[in-house]
């Protein structure tokens, strides 16, 4: 979905950049891209905000979490 929109899932390492920016996924989380060996095995992962910490989860990749969104950016 994120190549359609024409837009690059971010890393784990841009989503944390991302958080030095402001205060996101406080009430939410979003996958980020996963690393290639975690995805082969069906893997993948998600992070988000708590307790003014950044989070990095992991669960399969056809879970129930499959509607979670996830964050991305665009280079222009």
């Amino acid at each position: 979905m994120a190549a359609a929109m024409g837009i690059e899932i971010l890393t784990e390492e841009e989503y944390r950049g991302l958080q030095k920016l402001g205060s996101f996924d406080i009430k939410t989380s979003s996958w980020v891209k996963t690393p290639a060996e975690i995805r082969k095995l069906g893997g993948s992962i998600f992070c988000d905000r708590r307790y003014n910490h950044v989070f990095v989860y992991h669960n399969g990749a056809e879970s129930y979490y499959a509607a979670r969104g996830f964050r991305g950016s665009l280079r222009v």
